[in-house]
């Protein structure tokens, strides 16, 4: 059976992935579906640089807004939602066009990573918690190399909420964590063209830099301010670079300029890992989008879609005519 297609926008933050991805889209016929794990939070706006209302309206948005505050949406939730959104979008004669940074998130949909093997253990969940206010992070994560040093090289110390659930799978599973260590070089479901968008180092730390200044600009400290009252600083929403710098702040630990400082660093440190990842993980093909200008983005992203549209035109009918459905179904 012909694999599906999907297209996915890659790149660190501030790169341009949501321009990219409303480009691509309009100009295939395609639907956008959100692969950054924050986006899916209600009233998280400014901090997660959803898509405008205006975006949304032109193109159909999905993963936006499917969660509260005070909910979890984890790798797996993303996975069997977008395997959903995917489906639905081809049956419809569009075009999948997945934007997002979050790399396990689109690594666990393009392996197909198995999420159903391990419940969670809420005594030994709690052992580690204690662990980790008594003895720190790194004492943490060291446990985890010393159990799976392949998944303690995926999993980033500060992720702490990551570590304490890799933990928690290798204990029920009795040895190294499957879901981390063996699924990831499993052949993909999907035929996959995963397009990177690569900016000079100097001029993506800028990028960086005004973006946080527009962002408090436009109400962040609010929002943050919203979220912690609301939910607290423990919530999973809360751990996004955005909002946990402004806390101290909030909490007149700091000034508004540490604060921001901080977020700046974090974001730009961010950056680095996101591009390590991709280079490193996936198949991308990268675009150098240093030149900020958009006739100079959409000359290059249409260049590499006039070599990509028939093959995709002709995946989806061939998907459409396995299963079934009418030829004239293209609403």
């Amino acid at each position: 059976m012909m694999k599906q297609e999907i297209i996915i926008i890659v790149g660190p933050t501030a790169s341009g992935k949501t321009e990219a991805g409303m480009m691509i889209a309009e100009q295939l016929g395609g639907e956008i579906i959100s692969g950054d794990s924050m986006q899916a939070y209600q009233g998280l706006d400014i901090g997660t640089a959803k898509a405008s209302p205006a975006e949304r309206n032109a193109v159909q948005h999905h993963g936006i807004d499917i969660k509260t505050i005070h909910e979890a949406y984890t790798a797996a939730d993303f996975k069997n939602r977008a395997a959903g959104w995917i489906e639905d979008i081809i049956r419809r004669g569009k075009v999948p066009v997945i934007v997002g940074g979050t790399g396990l998130y689109i690594r666990a949909l393009t392996r197909n990573f198995d999420f159903q093997q391990s419940e969670s253990d809420p005594e030994y969940r709690a052992e580690l918690e204690r662990q980790l206010a008594e003895h720190g992070k790194e004492r943490l994560h060291e446990q985890l190399r010393f159990q799976d040093s392949a998944a303690a090289e995926r999993i980033h110390p500060n992720n702490t909420r990551r570590v304490i659930r890799a933990l928690e799978i290798l204990k029920q599973q009795g040895g190294r964590t499957k879901s981390f260590s063996e699924q990831e070089e499993a052949e993909s479901p999907y035929t996959v063209r995963m397009i990177g968008l690569d900016i000079q180092r100097d001029v993506l730390y800028k990028r960086i830099n005004d973006r946080v200044d527009q962002m408090a600009d436009a109400g962040l400290i609010e929002e943050a301010r919203w979220l912690l009252e609301h939910a607290g600083p423990d919530v999973q929403a809360a751990q996004a670079i955005g909002y946990k710098e402004l806390f101290p702040y909030l909490r007149q630990e700091s000034t508004l300029e540490q604060a921001l400082d901080t977020l700046k660093q974090h974001s730009r440190n961010y950056a680095k890992r996101q591009l390590t990842w991709f280079r490193n993980k996936e198949d991308v093909e990268w675009m150098n989008m240093t030149d900020t200008s958009t006739a100079s983005k959409q000359a290059k992203l249409l260049s590499y879609l006039e070599g990509i549209r028939q093959p995709l035109s002709k995946g989806i009918q061939a998907g459409r005519k396995q299963r079934g459905d009418p030829d004239d179904e293209t609403c």
